[in-house]
């Protein structure tokens, strides 16, 4: 069995932070802030050691019990978060300023990498326990969008969920989120159709789940709570949304033949190399890879180094400068050139 408890020791402790936090507030909601961003960027800055990759071929039960115990918690503190968030233990505005911040940090990042993860694996126990993750965060149609348009379509035009070279955030969120739900709707429709199955479609489930979700919020802790959880799952969604944004920005499949893609490879995604950030969100950082072998779990995923464009700083710092869009085009363009100039592409096809 391959070792995870490096993961689990960093992914897992925002979750005691963030429900300490929530129940008692004053330093421990600004510790559980601190440890999500000032100490990740600050350990990624500090340790240049690479994580191991485990053998493709191992025994990942560990890794996937890891899954499904950040999955379990993820509800308990959503629950907990949002009862805090409506007053319900006492906060004041500061506090639950604070909270907020940490606690949407970590369903974007943690909670999303392992959903992510869990809606990747041939179990369909595992599939069903990441589905729902998104949608406790009001973000269920993702599931479909990533499996079958996203990963299909990466890097083109056909997917909303690849940033164009030039496009700030605030240009892709819109785009993205819209189109995601759209192209994931008509593909699960057209699949549902060709295969001549009569079933409840998934999007019947996505939005009356979403709705369940709500209705329980509002019996936890009323209007306070519908209002806290749709306010965090859109800072989460946001949060997914970023790393889409950085992950793919300015990268391009060619056309080498009229409506026939080049094939999706290591070149198309951005990478990061950092430690801290690479055990919290289960490998997500090595995204090339991910790509290659969607369903590779996440210890054997490889950096690949040499063959994919790395981010100047760890993904989340990045995501934070794409909210800054001058100084991330600057950044960027840079960084786009240089991979290009390096690493020229093959010729597109031409316009007929």
């Amino acid at each position: 069995m391959y070792p995870v408890r490096t993961f689990a020791l960093i992914a897992l402790a925002p979750v005691g932070l963030i429900a300490l936090g929530a129940g008692f507030g004053g330093w421990a909601v600004v510790i559980a802030l601190a440890y999500i961003t000032l100490m990740a960027f600050a350990v990624d800055e500090a340790v240049s050691v690479q994580p191991p990759t485990a053998d493709a071929d191992a025994d990942f039960t560990g890794a996937n019990r890891l899954s499904v115990v950040l999955a379990v918690a993820h509800f308990a503190v959503l629950a907990w978060v949002i009862y805090a968030l409506a007053g319900g233990t006492g906060l004041h505005f500061g506090e639950k300023t604070v909270l907020f911040f940490a606690a949407g940090l970590f369903f974007g990042q943690v909670s999303n990498s392992n959903a992510h993860e869990l809606i990747h694996r041939g179990s369909r126990g595992l599939f069903t326990l990441g589905k729902w993750v998104y949608i406790s965060l009001l973000f269920g149609h993702h599931t479909s969008a990533h499996n079958k348009i996203h990963h299909r379509f990466v890097a083109s035009p056909q997917d909303p969920n690849s940033a164009r070279e030039g496009e700030t955030f605030y240009q892709f969120f819109p785009r993205a989120w819209l189109g995601s739900f759209k192209a994931g709707y008509e593909i699960e429709s057209f699949d549902m159709k060709r295969a001549g199955r009569k079933r409840v479609h998934p999007y019947v489930g996505y939005l009356a789940g979403a709705c369940a979700m709500l209705v329980a919020s509002f019996l936890l802790a009323g209007w306070g709570g519908v209002l806290a959880h749709v306010l965090i799952a859109f800072y989460a969604q946001v949060q997914l949304m970023l790393s889409d944004y950085v992950q793919h920005y300015g990268l391009q499949r060619v056309e080498i033949a009229p409506g026939k893609l080049e094939p999706v490879g290591p070149q198309h995604s951005w990478n990061a190399p950092h430690w801290f950030t690479t055990h919290l969100m289960l490998n997500a950082p090595r995204h090339s890879d991910h790509h290659a072998h969607p369903a590779r779990p996440y210890p054997a995923l490889r950096l690949r180094r040499d063959e994919a464009p790395m981010l100047p700083r760890s993904l989340p710092t990045m995501a934070t400068l794409a909210l800054l869009p001058n100084l991330w085009q600057r950044v960027m363009k840079r960084e786009l050139r240089q991979w290009h100039d390096a690493h020229p592409q093959p010729n597109p096809t031409p316009e007929r």
